[in-house]
């Protein structure tokens, strides 16, 4: 009998802390970041073209947003964003150049650490393929 009456209280203790950790709430205060996408795709483009895109950003929270130092995956990808505060319901952009030199396809990542307590690192990624130049046949 005392082992049934152990158990289930094992039981009642396991069940109260899973919903415990289940039920974690999102803090109400602090700086918070939405994007109005998180991924860019290029689709099929020229080398040389227009490598630029832009992500927009705002701040849902009620304190001020600071990003911290964004980071591309890789040389290819350069971004560049907004550096001072983004107050509560303004928005700030992160714009990324893609070196569209490089023939192929390509899957790149940039990575947003700010103080954002709902997401404080974003990953926005962009992607694409890059076409080889068409070659014209020369008259001889």
């Amino acid at each position: 009998m005392k082992k049934v009456f152990l158990m289930s209280l094992l039981a009642i203790f396991m069940i109260g802390t899973v919903s415990a950790q289940e039920k974690k709430e999102e803090p109400t205060s602090g700086a918070k970041i939405e994007f109005v996408k998180k991924e860019h795709d290029y689709g099929k483009i020229q080398k040389g073209a227009d490598g630029n895109c832009v992500f927009e950003f705002k701040n849902v929270g009620n304190e001020p947003l600071i990003l911290g130092s964004v980071k591309a995956s890789c040389g290819c990808t350069t971004p560049s964003w907004t550096k001072e505060p983004v107050m509560p319901g303004q928005t700030g952009t992160i714009k990324v150049r893609y070196n569209t030199n490089n023939i192929g396809g390509f899957n790149k990542s940039v990575t947003v650490p700010s103080n954002a307590v709902n997401d404080p690192r974003v990953i926005l990624r962009i992607k694409g393929t890059v076409l080889k130049p068409e070659s014209t046949p020369t008259n001889k």
